[in-house]
């Protein structure tokens, strides 16, 4: 923007103190217009002008506005004659270190899950199928990534992953297999959900879950409500014993609830 009128002495017009502090000429219209920062001068025709000094106080709203401050708020602290300069720029000061180091521990979360994606399992074709089964199909880790692929979890389980050696898989996969008939058995047996022993299968679940990612009681009652309405789980799960699914639903809500978890309305976290 080009200013209509050259700046008294010493001050900026409103376009070059915009340009000069990085915001809109509106933006400074606004700030004006509520009296959060008001030119302290003006031209011979009328125009807005900032001196020095205003232009120290929009550097200060920008900073307070940075850091998540109100508006309102900001004109408070700025003018209350109480205010101690110096305390408030270290106040400012340590507000924006807390937030470079959070967004720098973001940054390294970022890193971590697209390092981790890259890597993932480090298993063959062949081996797959050679550790999981026949049944097994390779295409179901590709189809797996691109579902969840942004998420937390796969992140999780992509660093696992990419650390487990064949033997690794193979021991976890005996773990899951004596876990499946431990449950088949229970089902097949009339285990009461909710009694001890359906709590410590239920637990022993969601610690198999856990191998891969963090599972909480609440995410295990999402995955319980799965197990039983996807058709591709139910069928792998009732392929154990028939109404293992909706058995393993009932025995999940039941030790999420004496968790504290409401698993009818239980969120992935």
């Amino acid at each position: 923007m080009i200013d209509p009128a050259p700046p008294g002495p010493g001050g900026l017009t409103v376009g070059r103190a915009a340009a000069l502090v990085g915001v809109s000429v509106k933006t400074l219209h606004h700030w004006d217009g509520i009296g959060l920062v008001r030119p302290s001068g003006r031209t011979w025709a009328g125009y807005r002008v900032y001196s020095a000094d205003d232009v120290a106080r929009i550097h200060r709203v920008l900073v307070y506005r940075e850091i998540g401050f109100p508006l309102a708020e900001i004109g408070r602290i700025l003018d209350d004659p109480r205010t101690d300069a110096q305390d408030h720029l270290r106040r400012q000061r340590e507000e924006l270190v807390e937030r470079i180091e959070r967004l720098q521990r973001m940054v390294g979360s970022v890193d971590r899950m697209m390092a981790a994606s890259k890597v993932g399992m480090r298993l063959t074709a062949e081996e797959q199928v050679e550790i999981f089964g026949d049944h097994w199909q390779p295409s179901w880790v590709e189809d797996a990534e691109e579902k969840w692929g942004e998420s937390p979890q796969w992140a999780q389980y992509a660093e696992r992953a990419a650390e487990r050696t064949p033997e690794d898989w193979k021991e976890l996969v005996a773990t899951a297999d004596e876990l499946h008939d431990d449950l088949a058995a229970a089902c097949q047996a009339g285990v009461a959900p909710g009694s001890d022993a359906a709590n410590v299968l239920a637990e022993r679940h969601r610690a198999m879950q856990s191998e891969y990612f963090d599972c909480t009681h609440s995410m295990h009652a999402c995955l319980g409500r799965t197990f039983a309405t996807d058709p591709g789980f139910r069928s792998y799960y009732d392929g154990f014993t028939p109404g293992l699914a909706c058995w393993l639903r009932a025995v999940i809500f039941a030790n999420a609830e004496a968790h504290g978890i409401d698993p009818e309305t239980a969120v992935w976290e």
